[in-house]
């Protein structure tokens, strides 16, 4: 078996597709055509005649077996724990049973719908007997993009103030809650390429002096809760993975292309598995995409692998 890694060029020849890739110490031109039978045939090269009988991504590795072959390294991010730490948290995690995450998307500081419904939410989860633990509030943050043509940040500063003094007014969520903050794919930033780092603090400041536990984090967060590792991600992936897809997937298994986008980072190990040209990420940091070790919960737009896998 012949294994290529990456391939360069995608040019369309009427119904055919054709394709160079690059391997170990080879490089070949091929006319991939999808048969009938769903296998891939590869014709032409170099040197000779290649044919791929089955194409598809590499195994996903159980998380026990890398984190006992890696014990030691911290892929995470969150410091290496020693076995009595691990225990003690373990033992506090099974007690947790009344902590919950409230997440939610595209909350539009500058829409008067959406800070009335956000009024709401606050005001239910306020009279409950146990508040939050976390409310994690992705972007975007405005209702319209925040590019060069944007020109009022002054008045989303002033936005992000009255959702501080929102929360401000429940004070029992103010107390024993947090808030974290991760910025969208169209918020304020210096650029798109991933990954992105937090909302800038002239627009939160006003808000951190009414929520001094807010925490402002990049896009992608990576959160501890006790021994479980889980990653928040505000991205229009499925979207981006749809429009970059050279075959369709298989409908054999599921046709939901939610679980095929779930399958497909899991499998890649990476958030973003897609050419810079696509999405750009800055490559010093491109290990901030990684999941690896797989981590217990990725959220993206409610998508949850660990009710998947």
């Amino acid at each position: 078996m012949t294994s290529f890694e990456g391939g360069v060029d995608d040019e369309l020849q009427g119904m055919s597709r054709r394709r160079a890739f690059e391997g170990r110490g080879r490089e070949a031109s091929t006319k991939v055509d999808v048969c009938r039978e769903a296998s891939t045939r590869v014709e032409g090269g170099r040197e000779g005649f290649d044919e791929v009988n089955t194409c598809g991504f590499p195994h996903l590795e159980d998380r026990d077996a890398s984190t006992s072959l890696l014990m030691g390294l911290d892929f995470f991010g969150g410091g290496i724990l020693s076995t009595e730490e691990t225990l003690r948290l373990s033992s506090l995690e099974k007690k947790a049973m009344n902590d919950m995450f409230v997440i939610l998307s595209d909350v539009w500081v500058d829409n008067n719908e959406t800070m009335e419904k956000l009024a709401f939410v606050l005001d239910d989860y306020e009279s409950v007997e146990v508040v939050p633990s976390l409310f994690v509030l992705m972007g975007n943050f405005c209702s319209h993009p925040c590019n060069l043509s944007f020109h009022s940040f002054s008045c989303l500063r002033m936005q992000f103030g009255k959702l501080g003094e929102m929360i401000e007014s429940h004070p029992r969520i103010k107390e024993h809650s947090r808030f974290l903050f991760i910025p969208g794919p169209d918020d304020a930033g210096p650029s798109k390429a991933l990954p992105r780092c937090a909302l800038p603090k002239y627009l939160t400041d006003e808000l951190q002096k009414h929520v001094p536990n807010a925490i402002c984090s990049s896009n992608p967060c990576r959160v501890k809760f006790y021994t479980q590792e889980i990653v928040f991600f505000r991205q229009h992936l499925l979207y981006r993975m749809t429009r970059s897809s050279l075959i369709p997937p298989l409908t054999e298994e599921t046709s939901d292309p939610f679980e095929h986008l779930v399958a497909t980072i899991t499998y890649q190990s990476h958030l973003c598995p897609l050419p810079l040209t696509v999405q750009p990420i800055i490559w010093n940091y491109d290990h901030c995409l990684r999941l690896y070790p797989t981590p217990h919960t990725v959220s993206n737009l409610f998508i949850s692998l660990s009710s998947l896998f």
